[in-house]
């Protein structure tokens, strides 16, 4: 990559593999930049990113997927477009997911997914992350060796999330199988930002949840399904069948996508870096540490996106009504104004857990305390059962020949395959 000032972030594959050269590129030139082929305005620096994203006056998360793609659904007019943006919203993709609203159906939303996060379900569902680690370890570890996404990572994700949302356990191999788009179990999941792999998942999901939903509402039972159905917003108001099932719909496509990325990033480290297995082993308390830094060093999500309702201003610079801002998490979570010598992984930064990966403000990711405990079991896991943990060099090469295949979208930052070696505990 050598001119930088052409390149196309939404489209440059070679961006799409290695983000971060171009991304110090815009942010050396300012930390609020418009690139030059779609019109966007990049936020590039922590601080500015932050402010935007705790601010839900001037920005709308309408266009939060898909930014300038595709154009918005009418012409700017003024200084301040909140009445486009609503008359207009049954326009925007996924409009009637929780990502993409503004408040108040943000608020009366996030409200009903508050009923299935709560901490006594957040526990249960992590005592099952135990019981489902060893479960998927014991699928492959006598084979000494594993592609890491498809035998674990992926099946492992969607059965967590499947538990926490009171998926029956009858039906839980038939969520693995369709949600990896193969008929054996736990090999692929399609991504919200690219083409899915046999189905829509989240159209399929809203259709098995719907009918949980019709049936707890038609015969209450002792489970988390039931609370979703008998749901009511804080008014009172008692939501649609679609409206209870979206939040948790979303929350499981999202969520499965998210945790895989981390997971996957935070074992290439393990294998790239195997002093940290030893330092891991010697002291278990630095796990949510080395989690916390995986986050950092490979946030899952590259970009977000809002669209400036109100003129305004963020990091000195002139953000006109109409403005679509992109929110360079990956950028922002390596500001070196922010994390000292941000392109090493280091264990021992003091701030590591001031990353923006999850977001910030009233859209921070409802999913985080999930992934951050699917990332500390897991690595807890790994440890307990094998050593000598090390990536593959018949699949990935050895040396300067060493490469990794990522994921080719400009949304997400994620492996496409992770193959290591290790050695069973006791062998």
């Amino acid at each position: 990559m050598t001119d930088l000032a052409s390149v196309d972030y939404f489209s440059d594959p070679d961006v799409a593999q290695d983000p971060y050269e171009y991304l110090a590129y815009l942010r050396a030139r300012n930390p609020v930049f418009r690139e030059p082929h779609h019109d966007v305005v990049a936020v590039t620096g922590y601080q500015e990113a932050n402010e935007i994203f705790r601010d839900a006056e001037h920005f709308s998360a309408a266009i939060s997927i898909g930014g300038p793609f595709p154009p918005l659904p009418f012409r700017p007019a003024g200084d301040d477009i909140t009445a486009q943006i609503e008359e207009h919203r049954h326009l925007f993709p996924i409009n009637e997911h929780m990502v993409t609203m503004d408040p108040p159906d943000h608020t009366r939303t996030r409200a009903l997914l508050a009923k299935l996060l709560t901490p006594k379900r957040l526990k249960e569902n992590e005592e099952y992350m135990w019981r489902q680690a060893d479960r998927q370890l014991d699928e492959f570890l006598a084979a000494g060796r594993c592609e890491f996404l498809d035998e674990y990572a992926k099946p492992y994700a969607t059965l967590v999330i499947a538990d926490l949302l009171g998926v029956p356990d009858g039906d839980r191999d038939e969520f693995r199988s369709a949600l990896s788009g193969h008929e054996e179990p736990g090999s692929r999941v399609g991504a919200l930002d690219h083409e899915p792999v046999g189905l829509n998942p989240l159209e399929w999901l809203e259709g098995r949840f719907g009918a949980y939903i019709t049936d707890r509402q038609r015969q209450p039972r002792e489970d988390i399904l039931s609370v979703l159905a008998t749901a009511t917003y804080p008014d009172g108001a008692k939501p649609t069948v679609a409206e209870l099932v979206r939040p948790a719909t979303f929350l499981f496509a999202a969520g499965q996508e998210t945790v895989t990325k981390l997971l996957s990033a935070a074992v290439k480290v393990l294998g790239e870096q195997p002093e940290y297995q030893r330092v891991l082993r010697e002291d278990r308390g630095l796990v949510g540490q080395f989690v916390e830094e995986s986050l950092r060093f490979e946030s899952p999500t590259k970009v977000d996106f809002r669209l400036a309702k109100r003129s305004t201003q963020v990091g000195g610079v002139d953000i006109p009504a109409g403005t679509v801002v992109m929110l360079c998490i990956g950028a922002a979570n390596r500001d070196p104004r922010k994390f000292e010598n941000p392109d090493e992984f280091r264990l021992d930064r003091r701030n590591s857990r001031e990353h923006i990966a999850f977001g910030r403000g009233i859209h921070t990711c409802a999913g985080a305390p999930l992934a951050r405990a699917e990332g500390q079991v897991t690595l807890n896991r790994l440890l307990d059962r094998v050593r000598d943990i090390a990536i593959d060099d018949g699949a990935h090469g050895a040396g300067p020949d060493r490469g990794y295949r990522y994921e080719p979208t400009f949304l997400l930052r994620g492996l496409r395959d992770l193959h290591i070696t290790f050695a069973p505990l006791g062998a």
